[in-house]
This record gives C-alpha cells, sequence and structure tokens, in this order.
C-alpha cells in the first residue's frame, strides 16, 4: 500500500530541539562540537543531524524554525513538511506567508511571501498552515513540472489519503490573479492521476511523455493462475508492463521479510512474462536520468509514438529550490583541525555553493546581511554565497 499523507506528514521536529534557553536550564554547553546549530539559537545533536537524509533536514529546519516563531504561516514547501505532501531533497528556503507585507522579503533562508490572493490557513498540531488546495497550487505554480505533478498527484490520491478534487485545484490555479506560474500548473493539473501512488510513478509519468512513448494505464490488474496482479504502467501498444519502484517497499533492514518479498516479486514478474507480458523496472533516479527508463523501455519493446520533447526533459534539472549539496568541514592547513565557528545553516549552504563551484577561494567565508564577506576578491568577480 502507498504511503498517506498523514503517514508522511512530519507534525515534530526529526531530531530534539534546543533552543540557548533550554541549554542554559539542562546545564548544556552550546555552541559546542557536539551540537549542530540549526538556525541562531536552536541546537540539535551533531551526530544524528549529520545522519539524516536531505528532506529530514529540512523538516528540522522549519519546526526549528516554529519553535522560533511559533505563529508563522507556512506555505509552499514548508506547509507540505506538515501537510504530508512530496518533498525533493532539502529545499533551499523556508517560505512563510506574509499577508501584511507589502513585498515579499528575504531574512537568510526565510522567505516571506506576500500575494493579492488570500490563502486558507488551517492549523495542524500547533502549526498555522496554507490549506491543502492551495499549497498544491502555490508548489504547482513553483515547482518544474515533473514535480508539480506529483505534488498535484498526492493531493487528489484518495488511496494517499489526498482529499482534493481536480475540478477545484484547477478552479484555483485560474482564479489566482498573478498569472505567474499558471500555465506550469495547468500542465500539471492537466496531467495529474489519483491512481498514481509514489512519487517515482509520477516524475516517470512525465518523462515518458517528454520521451515519446504513448500514455500508459496505471494500476492495470491482471490475473493469472489464480493470482491478482497489479502493474503500475500497462503500455497496450508492447502488451508491456512497467514498474517504478523503490527499494524501501522490500524492508532491506529486515532481511527476512526482505527475502519473502524479494522471492514474491520475483514470482509476479515471471508469471507476467509467461503469459506474454514484456517487463520494465526502473526507479526514480533512473526516471531523472532518461537515458535508464529509456533503455528499460525499448528492451520491453515499447515504441516511440512521437519526437522526444528536450525542453521539457532539460526541467528534470531545475534545481533552483534546493539546497546546495553542504560542504564538508574545512580543515585548518596547519593543524588539520575543523574551525571552530559554527555557521546557520544558511551560510553553510552559500558556503557550499562557494566551494562546488570554485568561485570562492578563501575558507574564511562570513555572511553579512545577506552578502559574502571574504578577505580576497572572488575570482570570478561575483560571489554566489
Amino acid at each position: 500500500m502507498p504511503s498517506t499523507l498523514a503517514q508522511a506528514a512530519v507534525t515534530r521536529s526529526p531530531l530534539a530541539l534546543v533552543t540557548a534557553a533550554d541549554a542554559r536550564v539542562l546545564g548544556i554547553r552550546v555552541p559546542s562540537p557536539a551540537h549542530h546549530r540549526v538556525r541562531p539559537g536552536v541546537y540539535v545533536d551533531a551526530a544524528p543531524w549529520r545522519r539524516l537524509a536531505p528532506w529530514q533536514r529540512y523538516c528540522v529546519r522549519v519546526h526549528a524554525y516554529l519553535r522560533c516563531r511559533p505563529d508563522a504561516v507556512l506555505c509552499l514547501e514548508s506547509a507540505a513538511v506538515v501537510l504530508g505532501l512530496p518533498l525533493f531533497g532539502e529545499p533551499r528556503d523556508i517560505p512563510v506567508s506574509a499577508p501584511g507585507a507589502r513585498t515579499s522579503r528575504r531574512f537568510g533562508d526565510v522567505v516571506l511571501h506576500t500575494s493579492d490572493d488570500d490563502r486558507e490557513i488551517t492549523r495542524i498540531e500547533g502549526a498555522l498552515v496554507t490549506s491543502l488546495l492551495d499549497t498544491v497550487v502555490d508548489l504547482a505554480r513553483a515547482h518544474p513540472p515533473a514535480r508539480a505533478l506529483a505534488v498535484a498527484d498526492a493531493g487528489i490520491s484518495a488511496r494517499r489519503g489526498g482529499t482534493l478534487v481536480l475540478d477545484e485545484l484547477t478552479a484555483r490555479n485560474a482564479q489566482r490573479r498573478s498569472r505567474r506560474g499558471r500555465a506550469r500548473a495547468a500542465w500539471a493539473l492537466d496531467r495529474a492521476d489519483g491512481d498514481a501512488e509514489s512519487v517515482g510513478e509520477s516524475v516517470s509519468r512525465a518523462v515518458i511523455e517528454w520521451c515519446g512513448y504513448e500514455r500508459p494505464e496505471l494500476q492495470r490488474v491482471f490475473r493469472y493462475e489464480g493470482h491478482i496482479d497489479r502493474g503500475d504502467f500497462y503500455f497496450p501498444a508492447a502488451n508491456a508492463v512497467g514498474e517504478s519502484d523503490g527499494w524501501g517497499k522490500y524492508q532491506l533492514h529486515d532481511p527476512q521479510t526482505a527475502a519473502r518479498m524479494l522471492a514474491a516479486e520475483k514470482r509476479r514478474e515471471d508469471r507476467l512474462r509467461r503469459h506474454g507480458h514484456g517487463f520494465a523496472r526502473w526507479d526514480l533516479a533512473d526516471a531523472v536520468r532518461v537515458r535508464p527508463l529509456e533503455v528499460a523501455l525499448a528492451a520491453s519493446g515499447v515504441p516511440r509514438v512521437r519526437p522526444r520533447e528536450a525542453a521539457m526533459l532539460a526541467t528534470l534539472g531545475d534545481r533552483r529550490r534546493d539546497a546546495p549539496p553542504v560542504a564538508p568541514p574545512l580543515r585548518h592547513a596547519s593543524s588539520g583541525r575543523a574551525p571552530a565557528r559554527h555557521t546557520t545553516p544558511a551560510e553553510t549552504h552559500r558556503h557550499a555553493v562557494c566551494l562546488t563551484q570554485k568561485l570562492c577561494l578563501t575558507p574564511e567565508v562570513r555572511v553579512v546581511s545577506g552578502q559574502c564577506a571574504v578577505r580576497a576578491p572572488c575570482p570570478a568577480g561575483t560571489c554566489l554565497c
């Protein structure tokens, strides 16, 4: 069974948050090497922080912000954390709705969004968030098309606990006074399907279309040899079944359970092949890379029915809303020790951009009013910190 929005919702921080005031009461020394500063005045244990997946780090950052600003209204990706909508890695910003503000503004990794259109506000486990309807439309307008489709699918999927109706999403998108992102959201809403059971299936559908293949049927049921089997995708022209799987469903942490599930999956695939079906398998990473998915479909006999859409495929590489990869700790040349200075997540992310793009060659970078101050000028002339 696919995970539901309620199961995916993160209404509490994945790690215990310790404020500076808490630390004084508990006798904990912060800052210290044992604690990671999530944002000014809020810390978590450093060791478990380093083990978190990117999306889990983002959940911690959002809840750390709520600890400082409990009356804030979360929107876009930050609202998705509490609503259980899909997250893609670690988003760069913590968006907050600020309807009374004159203009949208940025404060570090917090972005205050204003709009000509009101948003419905709901409270979930104490957190104020924009409604599921408004959040899905906002994300569909802001995300690249494949991600927008994944969010729309989740919002209308009854199997995953989605409560929205496609017509109301389409109407809300059309009613917005701003035209920014309207066409992008319309593309996703035109293709949204509540039968999609995962982000991988949603993104795969977008890639399949852009690669020129026929539109597959979702969750096709087959009855063979006394068994009922269901395929993620069915391509009628090739009589082929496609599966977009992640390894998580096999519960690899439990070897015995994993062995049973893998054996059952192998028997299911063999059964479908015996009855004349081609079979293709890929995961989300394969779909994003495109070529592995194309190879899998070609091997199972699925033909192209139209030309590839290169411009749409290029949007799979759009990472503008993602946090840059976090660089490893810098070392002092003389001692090999990491610097003692503790940076905020926003500072760390900006510093990582410089390191990965080799724009700032000095190891000592500080952020002042959103700008990067360095001992020596950036070789490129402009610092992307």
